[in-house]
This record gives C-alpha cells, structure tokens and sequence, in this order.
C-alpha cells in the first residue's frame, strides 16, 4: 500500500479542483484530519496494515466534495474504489476504507476502534482553541451554498451540534471535552447578546415573499421593457429571449425549459435546497410572463436600457437574497469552473459574449450595444440589492497628524479603528527623513466614506488616503442587518 503518494495525489485533487466557495471542505480540513488521526492514534495498537486503512480513510473522506455536496460520503467511497488500485491497495482493502469513510456521515456511526478514531479526527476541531476561527469557514461555506440564511441560525446549529456531540475514543475525551464545553459556553455567550433568531418557518415565508416580489418585478422589467422593443438580456435570459425573436417560441415556456437542466444540475453542483427554491422562482417568473399584462412603458431606447435593466437587476437580486436564482448560467459556469482552469466569471463573461455577439450579427449593433448598458445596469442593481448601499469601505490613511484624527474619528464618527506601527516620509532624494508614524486603518460604509474623507483632510491637508472595496465584513461595532 503506498499511502504517501495515495495522499499526495488526493491532497493535489483537492487543490485543484474543488469549488473555490467550499472554505471548509477544502484540502486544508483533509490535512487536518489526517494530522489528528495520526495523533490520535499515536498510542494505539493495530494489526497489520490497518494504520495505513486509516489514514488513507482519512485522507479520502471528504474527497467526495470534488463531484457532489450532497451525500458526498458516498462519492468519496467511490473515488476511492477508482483511484486507490493504483496504488497497490486490494479491493477487501478498499472496501474497508469506504467503511470507515461511511462512519464519518453524521451522526456519526463507528462500529470499530478504527471508525471511532476517524470520527473523533474529523471533528477533533470542536474541542480546540482553534473552534472559532474553522467553525467561521464552514458558517462562509454553508452561506454560499445557500444552506444557512444568517448568523443567528447558525449560531442556533452550532450550540445544538455541540450539546449532542460526543467523542468516542478515549484520547479525544480527555483532550478535546474540556475545550468543547468551553467553546460551546463562549458561542452561547455570544448569543445571547444578540436577538432572538427567527423561527426558520418566518425565515421561510420571507424568503418566499421575496422570490414573488423579485418574480413580479423581473417579468415586468422583461414584458415592459425589452420584449416589446427587441432588447436582451445576458445568461440564459439573454438566450431565451434570442430564441423567442428567432423562432417565435413562447417566452415563458423557453425560459422554463431552458433553465430545467441547469436547475437539476445545481441540485448536484449547489445544493439540493438551492435547486427547490430555483425551480420555484423560474416557474413562477413563467407564469408572471404567460398570466401578466405587464403595460409597455416606452419606447425611448435609452430608458430601455437603463429601466428594463433596472427592474430585471432589482427582481434578480431579491430573488438571490433568498438563497436561489433565476437564471441558471451562474449554475452552469460553477460546474464548468470545477472541470477546467477558468473562473465562474470568466465563464459568465464568455456566455454573454456570445450572446452579445449573436445578436450584433441578428438584430444589429446598436441593439446589441443597448443589450449591454441592459445587461450593466442589471449587474449594477443585482449587487445593490444583495450587498446593500452600505457596502463596506477599508480605508487606511497616512498622516504625521494621525493622533488628531484618530481622536475625531472615535469621538466624532463612533468608528473603532486600527493602528499599524510603520514609517512615513521616504521620498526620492530624502530616504533619511523617515519618520514613526500610526497607519490608521477603518471600515466605513459607503455613505460615510466622504465625510471620513472631510474630517482627515481638515485636520492634514498633506494626509495619504486610500480605499479599497470589502466583499464581506463581520464583527467589531460594524452594523449590520441582522436578517442577510
């Protein structure tokens, strides 16, 4: 059995071509495990060869990620049937491995010593000082996949997982319990400074209340706008709407049915809660297309442009909010970016490329140039509508007045802040007149950004500002909705 080079290659699998949106069942977490596995069994007595089962187990039990979300157990075992014969493992060997891979499915289910060991390695995390910071990758992870709608109902999850858990060899109780209890009273601790979190029947019925809104709004923006005046949109979208005006098809149908496979495939790809909720929004923005008379607003191109492309952005983005989609490229692009090297963006910018260029060919330029601001103005909206008009904004600023603004940042503002220790003042030709300073940096939203701006260049007109977007920012005094 050549497990070196067993692990080594599924470690290199991982890296390569697991989502980049799994941030906790990544390769990372498989090193983890296999590190604990092997500490926890430093002191064991096994028969021959069954260290190397278990640490190749290890090594396998979350490679089922790399084809589906969903029962990934059952997928790891197969990967492991495909690929450990290469590596001198026999097929009563193998099966052995799927075993205790299949152990690890929560709950968890050891029969054997081996199967314990492996249990308690995969979430031997739980009970360590390093909880907190891991426990916030799998909170990112399930967030994407559309599996946790906000903090507080995570936070609810983790308080009962850690309540019922239970570690099963003897090894992991006396090094992990103790540090368990305490991460599972700081994590109650936190919660209760916090409001009561929804009941997931409320979250529910929001969520659902948003897809109809976000349904209405987009066959409007369609129906309104683009249909009646031969405009398109980018995705799939785009392509249904080229094929409504080529062949006459009706609209709602083709969208429906362009999107069904892509909606099956992000029941494997996503998740299977994700694809539901997807289903639901495409049918019902179908049936807003077939059952609506949506009035034509205008006919001035521009104001197709901009309001079509407005209104199908807004519906699209609450749509997202609530955990689904509308259009099904994005599902399309994430499978493909797994198989190849490309990015799901790039991916997206290649479909619409082609769908831009198409209808050039078709319809005209200047159509398809409208298309475009249609489709900008839809992205623009999209990420308004999920990211909010209080997007965070980090700014760090360089002054030799730093103790003066530091002072009206806190009083005047309410902003906690940051301080690096660092130097200023290195200017071609005066190296030698570097002097100590504070490097202040904060997060400020966007509508705070200019007076920030204001009170730093008040006190040192001479003050080295700059800024940079934030995609996600949590904890400190940031505000934020409690709801997303």
């Amino acid at each position: 059995m050549q497990f070196e080079k067993a692990y080594s290659f599924v470690i290199r699998k991982l890296e390569l071509e697991l989502p980049k949106n799994l941030a906790f069942h990544n390769a990372e977490h498989t090193k983890d495990v296999v590190q604990a596995v092997q500490h926890l069994s430093k002191n064991e007595t096994f028969a021959d060869g069954e260290a190397i089962l278990l640490y190749t187990a290890a090594a396998f039990h979350d490679s089922g990620f790399l084809e589906a979300y969903d029962n990934h157990e059952e997928q790891s075992c197969e990967l492991a049937r495909k690929f450990l014969p290469n590596y001198e493992f026999t097929q009563p060997q193998i099966e052995q491995i799927c075993s205790l891979i299949m152990a690890t499915k929560l709950p968890q289910t050891p029969k054997d010593k081996l199967a314990a060991l492996l249990c308690d390695a995969d979430l031997f995390y739980l009970g360590t000082d390093r909880y907190f910071m891991i426990a916030e990758r799998l909170y990112k992870e399930l967030r994407e996949t559309g599996l946790i709608n906000n903090r507080e109902e995570w936070k609810a999850k983790q308080i009962g997982f850690l309540e019922s858990h239970q570690y099963f060899t003897e090894q992991a109780k006396t090094e992990c319990n103790e540090g368990k209890v305490k991460n599972l009273n700081l994590l109650k601790a936190g919660s209760k400074k916090k409001q009561k979190p929804k009941s997931k029947k409320r979250r529910e019925i929001r969520d659902y209340i948003s897809i109809i809104l976000g349904a209405i709004i987009a066959g409007f923006g369609l129906k309104g706008f683009l249909v009646p005046n031969l405009f398109f949109d980018g995705g799939i979208t785009g392509v249904a709407l080229l094929v409504h005006e080529i062949y006459h098809f009706d609209l709602a149908l083709t969208t429906i049915l362009l999107n069904l496979p892509l909606i099956g495939l992000g029941y494997f790809v996503v998740s299977h809660r994700f694809a539901y909720k997807t289903l639901f929004s495409v049918l019902l923005l179908g049936a807003c297309l077939l059952l609506i008379k949506y009035p034509v607003i205008t006919s001035d191109k521009l104001l197709i442009s901009i309001f079509g492309g407005f209104f199908i952005g807004l519906g699209a983005g609450l749509v997202l909010r609530s955990g689904s989609a509308l259009d099904g490229s994005e599902v399309l692009a994430l499978y493909a970016s797994r198989r190849t090297s490309f990015t799901i963006a790039e991916f997206i910018l290649a479909i619409n490329v082609i769908i831009f260029t198409f209808a050039a060919f078709r319809f005209g330029i200047e159509t398809s140039l409208y298309s475009i601001l249609t489709y900008f103005t839809a992205s623009r909206t999209i990420d308004y509508v999920i990211e909010g008009i209080e997007a965070h904004t980090g700014v760090t600023i360089v002054s030799g007045h730093s103790e003066t603004i530091k002072h009206r940042i806190l009083n005047e503002m309410g902003r906690a802040i940051t301080i690096y220790k660092g130097e200023r003042g290195f200017l071609p030709n005066n190296f030698e007149l570097g002097k100590d300073c504070d490097i202040i940096f904060i997060v400020v939203s966007r509508l705070e950004l200019r007076k920030l701006k204001t009170l730093v260049f008040e006190t040192d007109s001479n003050a080295f500002v700059f800024a940079n977007t934030i995609r996600e920012a949590a904890g400190g005094i940031l505000s934020r909705r409690q709801d997303h």
